[in-house]
Formats: structure tokens, C-alpha cells, sequence
């Protein structure tokens, strides 16, 4: 029988040994799955193991995935069982890194980057939803910052790992993460916690439904647009710098670990400005400062002006989520409403960042490789984030403080 999940006031073991095991699935899926490809770009262009046109093609295809895997996430786990399905998908972007070490064909190539994407939304729909149940209330933006912390933990060491790694060879490279993906995935796989009983949810069944609150579709309009405004940065910001300002591969290495630095920071601050300020307030903020970076980035060439805003940068794309999950909870009272919001939330996210990619990479092809205008782009898709923010002003009034009643 299970009785505790945690006390109240501070998690046991197992609530950490859950968000460990958390943390390592997100490294995994997203830290190294997609962000230690964007230092390999030029490498897998100068090895000519795919042209560049295609390259970014490869990049894209797992944005796709993502897409696909935010949307088989729930029916996944409601077949396997959260734990399994989570353990499932971090063993699929394992296999594909070991694949991506033999470069058969384009074809190949997408096939295993669209499995990771895969693998990747599907771990972002369960992941919290598996964990933060076991998290006392008052922990929670603090623990799920913690978890997505793999995101930005991916990210850095993406700049330091693969640089290393690259010495051996491009192969060696693949081969490298592979492993380093297989040994965080044996580290996790007694941590995830039991599944809840089931109770929760047989009762939302019988209970008339509720309709679904007028900002809780905002903020997924939000969440999209967010997703629309940090990809440029994510994709091309290495580019940018070696190629675009002509800083060299080095040098746009050292923005990229920057650029992890800030994403390292990123989830655990947002956590905890989302326990502190509230998330909407939270979101206001980190949108305004991420549009004047984003302005910023375009007309910067200087090196300490590229690193800083590469700092900031870095923490949106992992610390935005842990926000964002706080503002579900915020307007949605109970469990399993949370859950299907949180993986509305993630589809919403997924379907704006892969068309994102598909269209900024045909953009910078078409444009002969305008960097500077993809940020201008992006910054103008998180301002209107922003003023999606300001117009939860016009709605009803009472519908929020309904849906934040029990």
C-alpha cells in the first residue's frame, strides 16, 4: 500500500532520486538529443557527410519529432505506464545516437533525428507529470526548475563535451553521446517514482467536465510564440558567430558554452521566480527581457556583448518551461485537468517551434544566410507573446478567479 509521497514541508529520498531521474531525462531527450547537434553542424558540413542545405534539413526533423511525440506522449503512457514509457523513449534517443554515427543517408539520418524529437516530447509531456505529484506544493517550481535543469545542463555540455569529443572524430563523436546517453539512462531507471492511484482520474470522469478556463488558451498562444522566438538563437547562434561575423569556429564554441551557462541557470532561477512572483508575473518579465536581447543580438559584434547575451538567451529555452507549467497549475485546479493542459500546452509549443524551424531554415537558405533577420524575426514573435500577456486584461475577470477555485 502506498501511503507517503513526501512530508509536507521537505522531500524524502525518493522524491529526489525522482527528480534525478527527471533531470537525466531531460538531458538526455532534449539537453543532448537536440542541442549538442547545433556545434556538430559545421563539422558534419566540413566532414561533407551531408551538404549544408541538408544539414539543417537534419535540424529541423527533430523539432518534427518533438511535434510528434507531445502528441503520443499520454496515449504512450496510458498503454506502458508513465515509468515505462518514460524509460522507453530515453532508451530510443540512446539507440539513435549510436545510429547517427553512420551516416547511411539523408534519409537515415532524418529517420533517427525524427526519433529523438520523438523520444523528446514525449518525455517533456510525462516527465513532470510523473514527478511533481510526489513534490510537497511549495517545492514545486523549485523542483520542476530542477528537472528541466537537464535541458540547460544538455546545452553546456554540448559546448564542452562535443568540442572534446570532436577530437577523436565525428564518429567518436556520435558514439561518445551514445554511451554517455546509455550510462544517464541506467542511472535513472530505478528512480522514477510508482504511479499514482488511479483515483484521480476515474473520478474527473464522473464528474460533469469543466470547461476549459479563456486564458488557459491564451498562455498556450503564448507558449507558442515562445517557442516561434527562441529558435533562431538555439539553431544558428554558432553559425552566427563563426561564420556570419567571421569569429571563427573557436570562438562561436566559447558563445555556445555561454549560451549553456545560461541555460544551466535558466530553469532553477524561473522555478523559483515562478514559487516567488507567481508565473504570470514571472513570464512578463523574462518575455520583455528576452525581446530587448533578441534586438540586441542582431547589431552586437563584440565579444563580451555576444557572451552576455548569450547568457540570457541560454535560459530562455529551458527555464521558460518550468514557468510555463507553474501558470498551468496556476489556472488549473486538479490533477489530471492539469495534465491534459500541460500536454496541450507542449503540442502547442511543438507545432509553432517545428514550423519555426522548417520556415527560418527556408528563410536563411533563401536570404543567402541572413542571421541577423531571424533574430529580428524572433524577437518580433515574443513580443507578441507579450501583448497575448497584456490582453488577459479583457477577459472576464471572474473566469480566471473561477478556475483558481476548488
Amino acid at each position: 500500500m502506498h501511503t507517503s509521497t513526501a512530508s509536507p514541508e521537505r522531500p524524502d529520498t525518493s522524491v529526489w532520486l525522482a527528480i534525478f531521474a527527471g533531470l537525466c531525462a531531460s538531458l538526455v531527450s532534449i539537453g543532448l538529443a537536440r542541442f549538442a547537434y547545433t556545434p556538430l553542424i559545421p563539422s558534419l558540413i566540413q566532414a561533407q557527410w551531408f551538404s549544408a542545405h541538408d544539414v539543417v534539413y537534419l535540424g529541423a526533423a527533430n523539432l518534427v519529432g518533438y511535434l510528434i511525440g507531445a502528441l503520443l506522449g499520454r496515449p504512450l503512457a496510458r498503454r506502458l505506464t508513465q515509468r515505462n514509457a518514460l524509460r522507453l523513449m530515453m532508451l530510443a534517443v540512446t539507440v539513435a545516437f549510436f545510429a547517427c554515427a553512420y551516416p547511411v543517408s539523408v534519409s537515415w539520418y532524418f529517420g533517427w533525428r525524427l526519433l529523438s524529437g520523438i523520444a523528446g516530447g514525449a518525455i517533456m509531456v510525462l516527465v513532470a507529470a510523473t514527478v511533481l505529484p510526489h513534490v510537497p506544493a511549495a517545492r514545486k517550481g523549485l523542483a520542476s526548475g530542477a528537472i528541466f535543469l537537464g535541458i540547460g545542463l544538455g546545452i553546456a555540455g554540448s559546448g564542452t563535451i562535443v568540442p572534446l569529443l570532436l577530437g577523436l572524430g565525428l564518429q567518436a563523436t556520435w558514439l561518445g553521446l551514445g554511451a554517455l546517453s546509455l550510462a544517464l539512462t541506467a542511472l535513472s531507471w530505478f528512480g522514477w517514482p510508482s504511479e499514482l492511484p488511479h483515483a484521480t482520474t476515474a473520478t474527473a470522469q464522473l464528474e460533469p467536465v469543466e470547461p476549459t478556463p479563456p486564458a488557459v488558451y491564451l498562455l498556450f498562444a503564448q507558449y507558442a510564440f515562445m517557442a516561434a522566438g527562441l529558435v533562431p538563437a538555439m539553431v544558428f547562434l554558432v553559425d552566427y558567430v563563426a561564420r556570419g561575423l567571421g569569429a571563427g569556429a573557436h570562438v562561436g564554441a566559447l558563445i555556445w558554452v555561454m549560451y549553456g551557462l545560461g541555460a544551466i541557470v535558466g530553469p532553477v532561477s524561473y522555478g523559483f521566480l515562478a514559487d516567488h512572483l507567481g508565473a504570470r508575473t514571472g513570464i512578463r518579465l523574462v518575455l520583455v527581457v528576452q525581446a530587448i536581447t533578441l534586438g540586441l543580438l542582431a547589431v552586437s559584434h563584440s565579444f563580451l556583448a555576444l557572451a552576455l547575451l548569450a547568457v540570457v538567451l541560454g535560459s530562455f529555452p529551458p527555464g521558460i518551461v518550468p514557468l510555463a507549467l507553474a501558470r498551468v497549475h496556476e489556472l488549473v485546479p486538479d490533477h489530471h485537468r492539469q495534465q491534459v493542459a500541460w500536454s496541450r500546452a507542449t503540442v502547442s509549443f511543438a507545432t509553432f517551434q517545428a514550423l519555426a524551424g522548417f520556415a527560418y531554415s527556408a528563410l536563411f537558405n533563401a536570404t543567402g544566410g541572413q542571421h541577423a533577420l531571424l533574430f529580428v524575426i524572433a524577437g518580433g514573435a515574443i513580443l507578441i507573446a507579450l501583448i497575448l500577456e497584456h490582453a488577459t486584461k479583457l477577459l472576464p475577470s471572474s473566469a480566471e478567479q473561477r478556475c483558481c477555485a476548488e
